[in-house]
């Protein structure tokens, strides 16, 4: 999609600080960490949100939970704890309309989160 942020990071038309690529998805630090490990993991494939997701994207999701779990390991958070976010339409906080998994750890998570 060409006014999509993700897609045109995927594309390499903007930059960002990858940490994990393959042909499924990307992985990336956030601009604006709200914890000492955040990073985004996102499908190469456009899904605006989780209501688009449809039942051939299933494996493309346990895809995605894979490669958060990896990140997870990978930064050292994996056996302290780490949250995996992801927001759907407004009221949630989305504001990039191309799903994302969150991935938030290296400090002691808070309930509610909101």
């Amino acid at each position: 999609m060409s006014d999509c942020i993700f897609c045109k990071i995927i594309e390499k038309k903007i930059p960002s600080k990858v940490v994990y690529e393959d042909e499924h998805s990307l992985v990336f630090e956030d601009i604006n960490p709200q914890a000492p490990v955040h990073a985004l993991v996102i499908p190469k494939k456009h899904i605006p949100t989780l209501l688009d997701i449809t039942e051939e994207d299933n494996p493309l999701i346990a895809h995605l939970v894979k490669v958060a779990n990896k990140i997870a390991r990978d930064k050292g958070i994996a056996e302290r704890g780490f949250r995996i976010v992801t927001n759907c339409n407004p009221e949630s906080g989305q504001t990039v309309y191309h799903i994302h998994l969150h991935v938030l750890g290296g400090r002691a998570m808070h309930w509610p989160p909101g």
